[in-house]
């Protein structure tokens, strides 16, 4: 069973009269890979630095494996950590580069070579001692600077952001790798990111921020699939909102739809909006008139590889909407720019908010 390794209880974070952070509190257990995710100033960094102790909190408190280090300095917290900048010494080799909090800690030089050499071989760049940052990719530097995190053997891997500055196919292949390395080593581990897909793709948790609070805690699935905020919804994945109107609390007048929810605290004649992906339709054939279904024209057709983002309008909605074809489904349904759509999307995958 997962037990608790970091606890922050109530932090605040202010700068002057600006609050970067109110009220966290958080716990990660002993193993996870947990992401801070959100839009530029929403706090995350800010709180990645708290926990290293770059930054300090103006309230609250840090554990860190039943310890509090809420005041400690740098040197008494356990933690290895990677920049997005790599922040490799340029002058030092590889070799010297990882090594170098190894030697501060005044380990012996023949477990420092051994360390170094286990180090490469994990990272895949066995036979690099010699070499310098410069002479490397972007991608294998960003793979020594995880290497030089990793050399003290810390129970706490911190990433900032690290995957950024590198190009999609080396970003995707290397997250990959950062995944199945964490799993390997079975160290908790923090990932600040903004990049959904690098999220969803390799979190055991994620945390949603949004102006120094956060909205959401849950898995990948339960984040994307089941939202607790128009925030959260909007900002996880792509989405289309549908505009609705509460007929009673148990149900909303879609387009010229009846849809029961969940009860809320509505009251008849407001407005709200349903959430729903763009993966989440059924085509009806034309020849099949529903007036229930939203109708449109093929406006744009996004090529995307293996599937297409197609954009219609629709005079039932105010925003255009937009369907996540296959390849297969675009040959099936013969999709094409002008082409007429008949859409129902099911109640069963709709999150529904009051309208901002």
């Amino acid at each position: 069973m997962n037990r608790p390794y970091l606890e922050l209880n109530g932090i605040q974070k202010q700068f002057g009269n600006f609050t970067a952070l109110n009220h966290i509190d958080l716990t990660l257990n002993q193993g996870e890979l947990v992401c801070f995710l959100g839009p530029s100033g929403c706090g995350k960094t800010t709180l990645l630095r708290i926990i290293a102790g770059l930054e300090t909190q103006t309230e609250g408190s840090i554990y860190q494996d039943g310890r509090d280090i809420s005041h400690a300095p740098i040197e008494k917290r356990d933690y290895g950590i990677v920049f997005q900048s790599y922040a490799l010494f340029p002058n030092l080799t590889i070799f010297q580069n990882i090594a170098y909090g190894l030697v501060n800690l005044k380990v012996p030089k023949k477990k420092i070579k051994q360390r170094v050499t286990e180090l490469l071989e994990t990272v895949g760049l066995s036979g690099s001692e010699k070499k310098y940052p410069a002479q490397l990719s972007g991608g294998q530097q960003q793979r020594i600077a995880l290497a030089r995190a990793l050399a003290t053997s810390p129970n706490l891997l911190l990433l900032d952001e690290p995957l950024s500055a590198l190009d999609a196919t080396v970003r995707t292949h290397l997250r990959q790798e950062i995944c199945s390395l964490q799993k390997k080593l079975g160290i908790t581990t923090i990932m600040v990111t903004h990049d959904q897909e690098e999220a969803l793709s390799i979190a055991d948790r994620i945390v949603v921020m949004n102006h120094g609070k956060i909205e959401q805690i849950g898995t990948p699935f339960e984040v994307y699939s089941n939202p607790v905020s128009p925030f959260v919804a909007s900002f996880v994945g792509r989405v289309n909102q549908l505009n609705a109107t509460c007929i009673d609390s148990q149900k909303i007048q879609l387009g010229t739809q009846e849809i029961t929810i969940p009860e809320m605290d509505l009251t008849q004649g407001e407005s709200v909006t349903a959430f729903i992906r763009p993966e989440d339709y059924e085509i009806i054939p034309e020849d099949n008139i529903d007036t229930s279904a939203f109708t449109g024209i093929v406006k744009n057709i996004e090529f995307l590889g293996s599937h297409s983002l197609i954009t219609f309008n629709s005079p039932q909605n105010k925003e255009p909407l937009m369907l996540l074809f296959s390849l297969q489904e675009n040959l099936t349904h013969q999709i094409a720019i002008g082409k007429s759509l008949q859409v129902r999307f099911p109640e069963s995958k709709m999150n529904i908010f009051r309208s901002a």
